[in-house]
């Protein structure tokens, strides 16, 4: 089983079909071609998007319907055609594709999630990108608000 380096969790290894190929990059890191999407249980349903060739650059993910359960994923015909998916219809999600929000710290003590560029994998090719919607009705800064536990506080 391969192994990938972490500046946080050290050594891990993956299983060959969590690695993601972006032919593109991601915008300002587009030498950076390929990720391994790191799953620990202990911090679900937080996905760790770590570069396979620099430790340091890791980003963090939620699946886009923790974010927004709502969500209606909207990718345009030449991303489509990028992602080796069929341009005149969107994928359907979980099925075709597995779309990943990238969440941004604040202050360390917020958390934003970008729902307007969302990470868009062809779950059949393992191509990706980060696709940038055409509309405006999604935010690059959604807030993270936690879940209600059912406490009395």
């Amino acid at each position: 089983m391969p192994q990938i380096e972490t500046k946080y969790f050290g050594t891990l290894p993956y299983a060959e079909d969590s690695t993601f190929e972006f032919p593109f990059g991601l915008p300002g890191f587009e030498n950076e071609k390929q990720f391994v999407l790191i799953e620990l249980e202990q911090h679900a349903p937080l996905l760790f998007l770590q570069s396979s060739s620099q430790k340091n650059l890791c980003f963090l993910a939620f699946p886009i319907l923790v974010a927004d359960r709502d969500y209606r994923l909207r990718v345009t015909p030449d991303d489509l055609r990028a992602l080796d998916l069929n341009p005149t219809q969107q994928p359907e999600l979980g099925r075709e594709v597995l779309v990943l929000a990238l969440l941004s710290l604040h202050d360390g003590i917020s958390a934003t999630a970008n729902l307007m560029a969302p990470i868009v994998v062809n779950l059949n090719t393992h191509r990706s990108l980060q696709a940038i919607r055409p509309d405006s009705i999604y935010s690059h800064r959604h807030p993270i608000r936690p879940r209600a536990t059912g406490g009395a506080c």
